[in-house]
């Protein structure tokens, strides 16, 4: 155990952690040890569950940044309820920001932070996504979305 390496480690995920706290953006506490998650659903709450509001931070973040993260809410895994056939969301839309191992620095973290504050700036301009095509199975692998209007508009 590198009790040094894990202390950065921490260290990395609690600053980002703390930044964007500071902006006023929603994460869910406390952060891991390699990543954290933004709580889209709050952040983008005119954006439905089926308009699915992690996907739509998720893609603003990589056209305005190049940040490429995970979106964890209602494209991965809403499901059809096996009684009634209505769809069902999960509590939380959530976008994962994973910081890889020996990447990046203090300055990298401070960029995705101000992303995600200029995301904040114009949340009101950032529409949902419509599935186009999506297998049954594991559709936040191969399934392809548009926007529902456009997210630059």
């Amino acid at each position: 155990l590198q009790e040094d390496y894990l202390a950065y480690r921490l260290g990395q995920t609690t600053y980002l952690a703390d930044r964007l706290q500071e902006l006023g953006i929603p994460i869910i506490t406390p952060p891991g040890a390699h990543a954290l998650y933004v709580n889209a659903g709050l952040l983008l709450p005119h954006i439905p569950p089926i308009e699915f509001p992690g996907q739509a931070l998720a893609v603003e973040l990589y056209l305005e940044g190049g940040i490429r993260t995970g979106e964890i809410g209602s494209f991965g895994f809403a499901h059809p309820h096996p009684e009634t056939g209505e769809i069902v969301h999960p509590p939380f839309e959530l976008v994962r920001l994973a910081i890889p191992r020996r990447v990046y620095t203090q300055s990298h973290l401070d960029y995705v932070a101000e992303m995600l504050a200029q995301a904040i700036q114009k949340r009101e301009q950032i529409s949902g996504y419509r599935i186009v095509d999506a297998p049954k199975l594991l559709r936040h692998f191969t399934g392809k979305l548009e926007p529902i209007l456009s997210p630059r508009n």
